[in-house]
């Protein structure tokens, strides 16, 4: 049986360990010879060409059988390997699972932030809520037995999207707001203008050269080349992300290389070449749902900023600023890891917006309030979903709104639900007491992500 690399008297029952710990320290994959066997034999006694096939190679004995099946380059048994592929893939259901505890944790921690945060100045905090409309990953470079790792927040074993990470993302969306490639640039601007100064003198570089900062330099701080040591320290501080995770799991996404025989093959093989007959090798990796909250908490030290950059300190002049950052991120860049291929996409949830939270349902605005304007996004509980059997599309309706969105985004929204889910939708043409979020578009409400509530 498949079993955690760790000592006996820990048991084999990991359910209530943090989702960081059940992916890595406590992975039941690892396999002994006993299991190898019992695959085998297993395996022989299959009334199918591969029984006939693994009959014959034990008729060479075990060792040979197992080191056979072991190299057998297209498609190898599982459970010969001293690492289990099969029950990899079948740890994959208990890895993502969270529990009521997981689920618990991750709002206590969204509310200690949230605590911290109200003993922040006003003028020098932003806290900007966002909504996930495509899974969310990061981590996948971290070593890990099943080929991609995750990063998880420790010690906590919990997703999380690291403020590192946000501010590169934002770094770098102003640097492209800056270039004027992007139209507006929306007052980002690279070129040097605050010099800096220490008790009224220039400060110099190591080449002897007055130091003057751009707005990114005072807002991230001033990167250098190695070796040199004029260092300057951003007046921003950006906080760890802890998504509030749409539904009970994480999600399992499924990258699939065709070109395995060129990249792996070819130092030993000769010359081969890449060509479409390749094998499909479906690699399994962890993403955070679409659907899933996440809260940015940026801080700006406004005594530092108001020293190097007075302008910027005035008038929430930083805020407008950063806004602007957040917007292009959204809309181009993305968080975490394969943003390329639209992974870390999300849309911004004005504070307040999400039904859940407002006194007044959606679709019966207070007297007085404005409508939703076009672009608007918010979350509906409670939804029931609608499937038309004739053309796929999707319907999703609560509180007497409705929003709608065809095929073929139906289909693809339809497939980030649970199998189970999609299912019975399939079958019964509805579901009830779904989670979706949902953006104005026009006069009309368009689904843009799906999840269990």
């Amino acid at each position: 049986m498949p079993s955690a690399a760790v000592p006996a008297y820990l048991g084999r029952d990991f359910t209530n360990a943090s989702p960081g710990l059940r992916f890595g320290l406590l992975l039941a994959i690892w396999t002994n010879r006993q299991d190898q066997e019992d695959e085998v034999n297993k395996r022989a006694q299959a009334k199918s060409w591969e029984g006939d096939e693994v009959r014959d190679l034990l008729r060479r004995g075990m060792d040979e059988a197992i080191r056979q099946l072991r190299q057998r380059p297209v498609r190898p048994l599982p459970g010969l390997w001293d690492k289990n592929d099969f029950a990899g893939r079948a740890a994959w259901s208990r890895i993502k699972a969270l529990g009521k505890g997981d689920q618990t944790l991750m709002r206590q921690l969204a509310e200690r932030q949230r605590a911290l945060a109200q003993a922040v100045p006003a003028d020098g905090l932003m806290r900007l809520e966002a909504l996930a409309t495509a899974p969310f990953t990061t981590g996948l470079g971290n070593e890990h037995p099943l080929e991609n790792g995750f990063a998880f927040l420790n010690p906590y074993g919990l997703p999380y999207l690291p403020g590192s990470g946000v501010k590169g993302v934002l770094r770098q969306a102003a640097r492209e707001l800056a270039s004027g490639d992007w139209g507006d640039p929306h007052g980002w601007s690279v070129e040097p203008r605050y010099p800096l100064r220490v008790n009224g003198k220039p400060v110099l570089d190591s080449h002897k050269q007055p130091v003057v900062l751009s707005m990114l330099d005072v807002l991230f701080g001033r990167e250098t080349p190695d070796g040199e040591s004029d260092h300057v320290r951003g007046a921003l501080s950006f906080w760890d992300v802890i998504p509030q995770i749409a539904g009970d799991s994480l999600q399992v996404e499924i990258m699939t290389p065709h070109q395995s025989h060129y990249y792996q093959e070819r130092a030993y093989a000769g010359s081969l070449s890449p060509h479409e007959s390749g094998q499909p090798n479906p690699i399994s990796f962890l993403t955070v749902p679409p659907g899933s909250d996440f809260t940015f908490h940026v801080i700006c030290d406004r005594p530092f900023l108001a020293r190097l950059a007075p302008d910027l300190a005035e008038g929430g002049a930083w805020k407008t600023l950063l806004e602007a950052a957040f917007s292009h991120a959204f809309d181009w860049l993305g968080f975490g890891a394969k943003t390329a291929v639209g992974y870390g996409a999300m849309t911004r949830v004005a504070t307040g917006g999400a039904p859940e939270t407002s006194a007044v349902p959606h679709g019966t605005p207070a007297a007085g309030a404005a409508l939703p304007q076009a672009g608007t996004v918010e979350i509906w509980s409670g939804v029931t979903l609608t499937l038309n059997p004739g053309n796929g599309d999707l319907t999703a309706s609560a509180n007497k709104q409705v929003a709608r969105i065809a095929n073929p985004t139906a289909q693809r929204l339809r497939q980030t639900l649970p199998p189970d889910k999609q299912s019975r939708l399939s079958s019964k043409r509805e579901l009830k007491g779904l989670r979706v979020a949902v953006e104005k578009v026009g006069n009309a409400w368009k689904i843009i992500s799906l999840s269990v509530e």
